[in-house]
């Protein structure tokens, strides 16, 4: 499932962008090549991070990947269901498994993702 509503890196993260806050999660795409997720990791509410860096980590039966944040800013709010129900990200990933929001510093930087319509064509490649 790809949403037409969200920005997507090459990585399989996803963007929603809510006013000035991204909203960022992994894809249906990653949460299905991952297998049943297990673990996730996440940082600490109220960091600054820049696009590229890593956030987290995802763990799952069959493999452990780090997850990037596709723009820079400051973390605002972190994903806590995620501590207790890791498994959240298979069953919801777009909606409930959000992992982390983020006041943006530089809102350009979302015109470096792709739109549904390019992620489709990347994943399918």
């Amino acid at each position: 499932m790809i949403l037409d509503n969200l920005k997507y890196t090459e990585s399989h993260e996803w963007v929603l962008l809510d006013g000035d806050i991204a909203v960022i999660g992994i894809s249906d795409h990653a949460q299905h090549e991952l297998g049943d997720i297990v673990f996730v990791e996440l940082p600490e509410e109220g960091a600054d991070i820049t696009a590229g860096d890593v956030f987290g980590t995802v763990e799952s039966v069959k493999a452990a990947s780090d997850v990037y944040c596709p723009v820079s800013g400051k973390i605002v709010a972190v994903n806590e269901l995620l501590n207790d129900a890791p498994e959240t990200v298979n069953a919801s990933p777009f909606e409930d498994a959000w992992m982390i929001k983020v006041e943006l510093s530089d809102p350009s930087e979302l015109d470096k993702l792709m739109d549904s319509t390019a992620y489709a064509k990347f994943i399918s490649a």
